[in-house]
């Protein structure tokens, strides 16, 4: 909603070239050019005049793309290059003229497409400081605003879902039902977006096995390859698994990190979605099949160290602890933080999704992870977090006899299967049973798992778990925050 109106005040829809000048970093608050790239704006960044004239200037000049150039307040652009563009000015004055830029500036964690939708029905001058607070209190975060903008994500949601074909158009729709979830449980707003999952499903069976040649910029596109893309990026750097942390566990972390420079994408976890699998293959670089004992995170140290060996680090330089408390002396250049409350929280959650709101918002507000990321970037590393899975609520539909592989796991969403062992009995029995192909999996063995919404518990049992291959257990965030942008 923010970018409809930034879109629409900065006359984009008519324009070819259009050059923003930010006064007050609503990119940073918005992420508005993602919406410019969907409507086929090419994002240039202008830094200054000579790096303009050799890296951007022919392609403005032929006019054969969209471009939006972002540029900061202040800095210097020649007036021919200016010419070349639609000039708008992006400021909180200048977009929401009947309210105090200044109040709305300082105001934390303010969601501005809920301003957006409350400011289109405002009609008074509320530009008094005392006015300005009272609108964003009262009408901005007013439940019936709340309730509407929810709605509308609702219905934005499933028509993205309608769309999806690719990665991450799957990405983005995760980041949307995070949001959706988030606001629901912070306003006891009762919502039903579960319906993607299906949608999310098919999209796996049929395509998960293709991603491993998919190439993202921003994040690996699977966590078996985090490492790579990692020590591609950094030549010192700490990596910190936050066990069973999904999008909307971030969502509510996240704001913990105010001041903090981070660029965020997502990564797909390993299928099935359990930690001894997924985990291994994100500190590893391997895929499941690959890993020495994938049913097991006894090898895990070992594995991350070989990797981090084979990606040229030496033994003195590599680093594997546990915990906020980490540590490590001035060698260490490749650096693991393995930490598990996210996960405890999962297994032992009585509530349901609130619950985990109302446990996470506890963890984000104890600040024990931005706490350790300023330390470590306070020490020159450079900073990446990331989850080996998320989580999903679960319904129990009756405890699984021992049957199959036995696995060092407490998922109760999937089974593994040697020689076809009681198969057929197991879809009699579970009639939602989803036969996994073993995508980057040993094919000796079936996979077995659980449908959306179901799990391996007592039936009516409400868990929250994960294994499976619903969108909330398979998209995670991956963080990246760099140390030179963070101490100046």
């Amino acid at each position: 909603m923010f970018a409809d109106l930034l879109y629409e005040k900065s006359s984009a829809a008519y324009e070819k070239h259009v050059l923003l000048i930010e006064e007050d970093a609503l990119e940073d608050k918005t992420e508005y050019c993602a919406y410019f790239a969907g409507k086929g704006f090419r994002i240039i960044r202008y830094e200054n005049d000579l790096v303009y004239r050799v890296k951007h200037e022919e392609a403005v000049r032929a006019g054969d793309s969209k471009i939006l150039m972002l540029a900061s307040s202040g800095v210097y652009i020649p007036y021919d290059v200016q010419k070349c563009f639609r000039v708008f000015k992006v400021s909180l004055a200048k977009l929401f003229p009947k309210l105090n830029a200044s109040v709305v500036k300082r105001t934390q964690e303010l969601n501005y497409d809920l301003l957006c939708m409350a400011y289109k029905k405002n009609f008074s001058d509320l530009t008094a400081a005392e006015d300005t607070k009272e609108f964003l209190e009262e009408v901005v975060y007013g439940k019936s605003n709340i309730r509407e903008y929810v709605k509308l994500l609702c219905k934005q949601l499933n028509t993205d879902v309608g769309e999806a074909r690719t990665y991450k158009d799957w990405f983005a729709i995760a980041e949307q039902k995070a949001e959706i979830h988030v606001l629901s449980e912070q306003y006891r707003i009762p919502v039903d977006v579960e319906e993607a999952n299906y949608s999310f499903v098919d999209f796996v069976l049929k395509g998960f096995g293709k991603l491993s040649v998919e190439m993202n910029l921003s994040a690996p596109v699977l966590v078996s390859r985090t490492m790579e893309y990692i020590a591609d990026h950094s030549k010192k750097f700490v990596f910190i698994v936050m066990d069973g942390m999904s999008e909307f566990d971030w969502r509510i972390i996240s704001k913990s990190f105010a001041g903090i420079h981070y660029e965020k994408g997502q990564s797909m976890a390993m299928i099935p979605t359990v930690t001894s699998i997924s985990r291994q293959c994100l500190l590893s670089n391997k895929f499941p099949k690959e890993l020495e004992n994938p049913w097991s995170q006894s090898k895990e140290k070992k594995e991350f160290i070989e990797c981090a060996k084979s990606l040229g680090f030496t033994e003195a330089q590599i680093g594997y602890e546990r915990g906020y408390d980490a540590d490590f002396g001035a060698t260490i250049k490749c650096a693991a933080i393995i930490i598990n409350d996210v996960d405890d929280m999962v297994h032992g959650q009585l509530q349901g999704r609130l619950g985990m709101y109302n446990d996470i918002n506890v963890l984000a507000d104890q600040h024990k992870l931005v706490d350790t990321v300023k330390r470590m970037l306070v020490q020159g590393f450079d900073v990446y977090i990331s989850a080996d899975h998320g989580n999903a609520p679960c319904t129990g539909v009756g405890k699984l006899m021992k049957t199959g592989v036995e696995t060092e796991t407490k998922s109760r969403r999937m089974i593994v299967l040697k020689d076809f062992a009681n198969k057929d009995s197991l879809f009699e029995k579970y009639e939602n049973l989803i036969e996994y192909p073993g995508y980057y999996l040993d094919k000796q063995f079936d996979y077995l798992i659980c449908g959306v919404g179901e799990s391996f518990d007592a039936k009516g049992d409400e868990v929250m778990s994960h294994g499976g291959i619903t969108i909330d257990e398979v998209i995670v965030p991956f963080i990246k925050i760099k140390a030179v942008d963070n101490n100046g």
